[in-house]
């Protein structure tokens, strides 16, 4: 698929199509949702990178490497959900404390690709090092999915900034979902090619010591691999700023960020839209982190079947952010996003209602065309709301509102699950709040308000 790509955009290099055709023959991807002076292919690299960072959330997030966490490197201990929870709550802390800070710096540098390429390299490493994390290694473990979810995050943030300089301001949805769904075909990437080498090694009777380790190191190339059209293609339009009068270096990021703090009132759809975010991304974060050993746990799920299951997931949430993002631009930011809510509601319900496969398989598919909607739409109306010199920085607060989630979710779930006594379905219900805080603090949101306040900012 990635070699199909390549060629496909390198035939377009040279063989350039006339005025007017590719409109024609890809009416879905038209030049006119670009901003003036973006071409094609450059989204393409800005898309890639959705491509080479989804394997991280699909294969070490969600399908193995939690799981293999839990049974494995922790031994099925009392504390090992725990465990794993609060590691994911320890690098969403650092995240939170230093993103905003860095997208300051980045603005201010015009660095944001420079930045882009040493947290994507840092991702690769650290998912590499997990690759050494056997059975009884939790403090290796536990350092090195802190480590790469904070490089992970990191790049999330910076390349989600680069989508106002692409797409113009009534395509931002349409445009964010190409990239959002593009992206879980790379999760299927890596997910598959590690399907195929599990079931080749369980047919030849290893544990899984030995191939979940293959998995990692599966996952880490086609990120790395993947990211270099990133780094081709994607151009760098910010323009340095002067910093704030007296500070240099990391204090004129910190001082712009205060201003930008201090000023807050001017920006309260997107404050808004923050707390919005850190509720509704509190329950996604659940899902991502914790559905396979939900899957495992409550209905007996086999690491094969947990694969499959978020294999389909990951279909149904290309076409979700896909199919969203066209809804997004036509329908409003606002009643898109409260649709996909809903969505998660009915999701949740259906989840702690199965007792069997097939009713979790239909909650799965649920959930996957609201992660990608919902996911997407985010992503693009913190655009909206982001003052086009400030992208990196409120992006930056963005991220801060989405680790802020991945913090509380995933916690909130281990300790209701340790209070309960490891009762799974109760602690998969109580997701269901999270979803509800989000279409309740979504009511204020006014969102040509906030436009307006970004541009005259």
């Amino acid at each position: 698929m990635l070699s199909l790509a390549v060629a496909t955009l390198w035939h377009h290099r040279r063989h350039p199509a006339p005025a007017g055709k590719e409109t024609r023959t890809m009416p879905w991807f038209p030049q006119s949702a670009l901003n003036d002076g973006v071409r094609k292919r450059e989204v393409f690299g800005w898309a890639m990178y959705d491509f080479a960072n989804s394997g991280y959330t699909t294969v070490v997030l969600t399908a193995v490497f939690n799981a293999y966490f839990v049974a494995v490197v922790a031994g099925n201990a009392q504390w090992a959900t725990l465990a794993w929870t609060a590691s994911l709550a320890a690098s969403c802390l650092i995240v939170m404390l230093t993103m905003p800070t860095l997208g300051a710096w980045a603005d201010l540098r015009a660095a944001k690709k420079r930045l882009l390429a040493f947290t994507t390299a840092g991702c690769v490493a650290t998912t590499l090092a997990l690759a050494l994390a056997g059975r009884g290694d939790v403090g290796w473990a536990v350092v090195a999915v802190i480590l790469s979810n904070c490089f992970y995050a990191y790049g999330e943030s910076l390349i989600a900034s680069f989508l106002p300089e692409l797409a113009r301001a009534d395509a931002l949805g349409r445009v964010s979902g190409w990239g959002w769904s593009f992206g879980y075909f790379g999760g299927m990437l890596a997910l598959g090619l590690s399907l195929a080498y599990v079931l080749w090694a369980q047919g030849q009777g290893q544990p899984a010591t030995e191939f979940v380790p293959v998995t990692l190191v599966i996952t880490a190339v086609v990120y790395g691999l993947a990211a270099l059209a990133t780094f081709a293609l994607l151009k760098e339009r910010a323009v340095a700023q002067a910093a704030p009068t007296g500070a240099v270096g990391m204090a004129a990021s910190l001082r712009q960020l205060a201003q930008t703090l201090r000023h807050a009132r001017r920006y309260r759809d997107f404050s808004w839209l923050l707390a919005c975010t850190a509720s509704y991304q509190a329950g996604i974060a659940v899902v991502i982190a914790l559905a396979a050993v939900y899957a495992e746990q409550v209905l007996g799920f086999q690491q094969t079947d947990t694969m499959a299951l978020v294999f389909g997931v990951n279909i149904a949430s290309a076409v979700g952010a896909f199919g969203f993002g066209y809804l997004q631009d036509r329908a409003g930011h606002k009643r898109a996003l409260a649709l996909t809510l809903l969505g998660w509601i009915v999701m949740t319900a259906l989840a702690v209602a199965a007792t069997s496969a097939p009713l979790f398989w239909v909650a799965a598919v649920i959930a996957g065309l609201c992660m990608g909607a919902s996911q997407s739409a985010g992503r693009a109306l913190a655009g909206v709301f982001a003052p086009p010199a400030r992208l990196a920085e409120f992006y930056g607060l963005w991220t801060f509102a989405v680790r802020l989630a991945a913090l509380i979710g995933p916690v909130t779930y281990g300790l209701v699950s340790w209070a309960s006594g490891g009762n799974h379905r109760l602690a998969f219900g109580a997701t269901a709040l999270f979803f509800l805080a989000g279409l309740a603090l979504l009511r204020p949101v006014d969102v040509a308000r906030g436009r307006a306040a970004a541009l005259a900012a």
